[in-house]
């Protein structure tokens, strides 16, 4: 397949066995853009025909191809506008009770999935409340130690077990059973429990399957959500880069529950991204659009007001105050370490009882950190390596989601939705798999990365000499614990340092990032020693 995909793109156009093996493929033609064509679709395989069986005479299930109609003159809506397409055309063709979402590169590793979910919806007793059931989103590819955090364990195992606990998990946009109606904007009420020991599935979609495709392009063509509720009130929500978590909430806020449920099997894998840009711009992405719902009407103290448990609105600010969290990291990343170069000192002596507090504070947040991630199944270096990425997401992903939220809101930039890519070629792979940190393309966020490494590196060091030169039990008593900080982050930041002087191959820092990170952390360390 792959092969065969690689050879339609050199060259240009789809060749005539291809075209001979599917009528759908016939309608792509050279005039045919990503961004500009007309609704392709095609039943592959029809359920309700007695011949659709399988090697072993099994009756197969209905299989439809379905490209949306694409216009320039219209917003396509990314995954939330193919997301409502789909349910539109499903509901004419199909019209299952129950909506299986995943994302494209995942699949299915639990072949009981199906059946657990189903278990929620048909309980006797709460089947009837039950909007989604929701599956941790797990990964195929995470190395030994987890290099870029991207397993998200405690994530799945911790946080979202407490957003079930609380009154449900959120939507995270993969890996989710939708009972139909509720993605289709319906209430939930008394007749909702009625209608479940009443509904009637013995419907059958008479039309052919030609008849069928006509009716799913009009479904599926750009105009077809003109003066609807569509995006609104009606699936997927428009106008946020997180669709999913803002789908979930307005969702729950129209009376339904949803449950978490985590398999002992994992029942989806799909790939994490294998570069630390591509980590960076996916929580860059996750982080603006969570605070936008913060800011927005969607609040969920203000729109779930007395329509979910305060609990559960405390529960979605965990994610939705993601990016303000860039302030206070900056501050300890930046501020102590030019403070440390002037010799001020913002931490209590080492011989005052003050001192406690910090001491108490830091060493039982590492220690529950630790105890928690190791929990999950970590690794000691891979939770080192999560504290890493704690810091690196924090004053680079999270502080541009916040600054471009910020613009946002007082009219200066507009909601952007940036596709995570999951390709990487045959040398990244490899150092993926040898955990060497992958830098390669230039970026701002590796412009700050890497003059916030130098940085530190600069006041460690000028902190040493200061010890050595100046009075040492009087430094040693006041700046001991700013010292300690930019140690840690000096340690923190080694990969970096490794990739603007000792990586000589394409993973290194960029050589233009390196001339400017260097040129602004000069530029910070005159201003603090002026």
């Amino acid at each position: 397949m792959r092969n065969r995909i690689e050879a339609v793109m050199n060259m240009g156009q789809i060749t005539e066995e291809i075209r001979k093996q599917h009528k759908g493929f016939g309608e792509w033609n050279l005039a045919s853009e990503p961004q500009n064509h007309q609704t392709i679709l095609q039943i592959l395989i029809d359920g309700r025909d007695g011949k659709a069986v399988d090697v072993e005479g099994q009756p197969l299930p209905t299989l439809i191809y379905l490209s949306r109609e694409k216009r320039p003159k219209y917003h396509h809506n990314f995954k939330a506008g193919a997301m409502n397409a789909l349910i539109r055309v499903s509901s004419r063709i199909s019209n299952g009770e129950i909506i299986l979402n995943v994302d494209c590169d995942m699949y299915s590793n639990n072949s009981e999935s199906v059946r657990d979910a189903l278990c929620f919806f048909m309980d006797e007793e709460t089947g009837h409340e039950i909007a989604y059931v929701q599956f941790p989103q797990c990964f195929n590819n995470i190395t030994k130690n987890d290099l870029y955090a991207n397993s998200l364990n405690v994530c799945m195992e911790v946080e979202l077990a407490g957003f079930d606990s609380n009154g449900g998990p959120s939507y995270i946009g993969t890996g989710c059973f939708h009972r139909r109606e509720t993605l289709c904007g319906k209430k939930y009420g008394e007749k909702c429990e009625r209608e479940q020991t009443t509904r009637n599935n013995n419907e059958r979609i008479e039309e052919n399957a030609s008849v069928l495709e006509e009716i799913g392009k009009v479904l599926a063509s750009c105009s077809y959500e003109d003066y609807t509720q569509w995006g609104k009130e009606m699936g997927l929500k428009y106008g946020c880069p997180v669709e999913d978590t803002l789908t979930g909430l307005s969702i729950q806020c129209r009376g339904w529950k949803s449950i978490y449920f985590t398999p002992e099997r994992k029942a989806f894998l799909g790939v994490a991204p294998t570069t630390l840009l591509q980590t960076l711009i996916q929580h860059k992405r996750w982080s603006e659009g969570d605070f936008q719902i913060f800011l927005s009407s969607h609040c969920p103290f203000t729109y779930g007001h007395k329509m979910i448990p305060l609990k559960l609105q405390i529960s979605y600010c965990l994610f939705l105050l993601l990016a303000p969290n860039c302030l206070p990291t900056l501050y300890y990343v930046a501020i102590p370490s030019l403070c440390l170069l002037k010799g001020i000192s913002l931490f209590p002596k080492i011989s005052s009882l003050w001192i406690l507090p910090f001491a108490y504070v830091m060493s039982s947040s590492c220690a529950y950190s630790l105890g928690e991630f190791i929990w999950c199944g970590g690794t000691l270096l891979g939770w080192w390596n999560d504290q890493r990425m704690w810091v690196f997401k924090r004053t680079t992903s999270y502080f541009f989601g916040f600054s471009e939220t910020i613009l946002k809101q007082l009219g200066f930039a507009k909601s952007s939705f940036a596709v995570t890519s999951k390709v990487a070629d045959e040398e990244e792979s490899k150092r993926f798999e040898k955990e060497v940190m992958e830098f390669g393309a230039p970026s701002p966020m590796f412009t700050i990365l890497a003059a916030l490494a130098l940085l530190n590196l600069f006041a460690f060091i000028g902190g040493i000499k200061r010890m050595i030169m100046d009075v040492p039990a009087h430094v040693l008593d006041s700046l001991l614990l700013q010292l300690l900080l930019c140690g840690v982050l000096v340690f923190i930041n080694l990969p970096v340092y490794q990739g603007l002087f000792l990586q000589k191959d394409a993973s290194r820092v960029p050589y233009s990032v390196t001339y400017q990170s260097i040129a602004f952390t000069l530029l910070a360390c005159s201003i603090a020693l002026y």
